[in-house]
């Protein structure tokens, strides 16, 4: 495959994949962060160009440490032709039996074909599935600033706490990966008079607002709508898509977003985690 690195070529490359949206997200939000500065150290590979058949974004190789660590090694996929899907999931530039990975897509294809082959190469495989949600314009809070809160963007020193209560975290290479996000690319929480965080959302290496989080005590406030406010105002300054990931059963997120102007988008956002066993 062929790494794109000519900043042209990724204006080309963006412009191509926003005539595809929604499907294109995770793959169009990895371009975009690569194109301005690549924070997160991810590369940009297509099987031909300009006439490509598949996008692959994938963690650079040299920024490989640690073979187990599936949430580092994101990956994202969008494809014209399934042949091309069928090719790369065959070769060794996606899936390898000695690394664990994290692949996003939003092709229904892309699940199966990845579970396949992954299993036949004697990994563990579970997929995960969001729905994806978009925003045309930068989300409008419904609820006025409570006193004493104010804005803030998150602290490596809030790390422990969104560690901890991350359902998929709780683990020292969880906790190194939020460390990263938050070190490297745009976050916002809101801190109470003590300067703890009350509620926050980060970016991820794809430009989705994620890991979003209200402590309970402060849930039923609007909190969440100043807060994705906050991350969207600079995304779309940015000329980002504004989107989050949400899991379809968690209705009081899924409400909050649709009442600050996100729009339930088609289709299925899939994260599939490969880990060897």
């Amino acid at each position: 495959m062929l790494i794109l690195r000519c900043p042209a070529q990724l204006q080309l490359l963006e412009e191509t994949l926003r005539k595809s949206l929604p499907t294109t997200l995770p793959v169009l939000g990895t371009v975009m962060m690569v194109a301005r500065g690549n924070p997160a150290s991810h590369e940009v590979l297509v099987d031909s160009w300009p006439h490509f058949g598949i996008v692959l974004t994938r963690l650079r190789p040299e920024e490989h440490r640690d073979p187990m660590d599936y949430y580092t090694n994101q990956l994202s996929v969008f494809y014209r032709d399934k042949g091309a899907l069928q090719a790369l999931l065959e070769g060794t530039e996606a899936v390898t039996q000695e690394r664990a990975f994290q692949i996003l897509g939003m092709q229904d294809e892309l699940d199966e074909a990845v579970q396949e082959v992954a299993s036949a190469r004697g990994l563990k495989v579970e997929t995960i599935r969001y729905r994806a949600l978009m925003s045309p314009k930068p989300p409008q809070p419904r609820s006025q600033m409570p006193p004493g809160l104010r804005l803030a963007p998150v602290s490596p020193s809030h790390v422990p706490l969104l560690n901890a209560t991350w359902a998929l975290g709780r683990n020292a290479r969880s906790r190194a990966f939020l460390l990263g996000l938050v070190r490297t690319l745009p976050s916002a929480c809101l801190l109470d008079p003590r300067g703890r965080p009350v509620s926050w959302t980060l970016l991820d290496g794809q430009s989705c607002m994620r890991h979003g989080y209200t402590v309970p005590a402060w849930r039923g406030q609007g909190l969440t709508g100043l807060v994705l406010a906050m991350l969207g105002r600079e995304l779309h300054a940015r000329g980002f898509p504004i989107y989050a990931a949400v899991l379809p059963h968690n209705t009081p997120s899924l409400r909050c977003l649709q009442a600050i102007g996100f729009v339930p988008q088609p289709g299925t956002f899939y994260m599939i985690l490969g880990t060897p066993k």
